[in-house]
């Protein structure tokens, strides 16, 4: 099942994320992600949060399409997208594409990317998408789909990410340790269409910056296991 996650972060234009949205099984808005939904005409499954963000208008208009509402309160040990996350992964969602979760503030931004890291460890694929910018969690392998000349980056999440492998890079790597304290495979440059990325064991968080948009369906890779 692949969901969408929309959460009250930046945004790009808005036709540039129906590729990811149109065959999208499940959405669920985390809180002000709402009011993004709204301005899209998406009808999301859930919204989900402690609706300290979603404007009164946009909350009644989705009451009246009963979109189903999980409120939660202000004091929480838990962040709304982190709230999300749980949600889709109890409904069964195995691709998971989070929208509007990177930007912004600093500390949200960090915490919406760790905050994926045990569900990547169950096996989930996690996606954070921006039209200039895509993060990727992976615990096995991808393939990559892009541009000659594309910025990639690869960091550990965990604190060691053992047997890691880059093949169609400038600078390919084969079975090295990257540790999240040394993060020196930065910047490396896609040689090709298409790049394999490969992590045997932790959690590696994999940044393509598109040189260019692909036609159908920018930043989403052909193969993620």
């Amino acid at each position: 099942m692949k969901c969408i996650i929309m959460a009250n972060g930046e945004y790009g234009e808005f036709d540039d994320y129906k590729c990811i949205i149109q065959d999208a099984e499940l959405i669920i808005c985390a809180d002000g992600g709402a009011n993004r939904a709204y301005e899209m005409g998406v009808i999301p499954s859930y919204i989900i949060g402690d609706m300290d963000s979603i404007s009164p208008e946009v909350r009644e208009y989705f009451l009246s399409k009963n979109v189903r509402f999980k409120k939660y309160p202000r004091r929480k040990d838990f962040t709304d997208c982190q709230l999300a996350l749980a949600l889709a992964d109890e409904i069964g969602a195995e691709q998971i594409y989070l929208l509007g979760s990177l930007g912004q503030r600093l500390d949200h931004t960090l915490s919406n990317l760790y905050a994926g890291i045990e569900l990547s460890e169950k096996g989930k694929k996690i996606v954070h998408y921006q039209p200039d910018c895509q993060a990727y969690l992976i615990s096995q392998e991808m393939i990559l789909r892009g541009n000659k000349g594309d910025i990639v980056s690869v960091m550990a999440l965990s604190e060691e990410a053992r047997g890691v492998l880059e093949e169609g890079f400038d600078y390919p790597l084969d079975n090295v340790v990257l540790e999240k304290k040394n993060p020196y495979a930065i910047s490396n440059i896609l040689s090709s269409e298409k790049g394999r990325i490969k992590v045997e064991q932790g959690i590696l968080l994999v940044l393509h910056y598109p040189a260019k948009l692909l036609p159908g369906k920018p930043g989403v890779p052909d193969t993620y296991k």
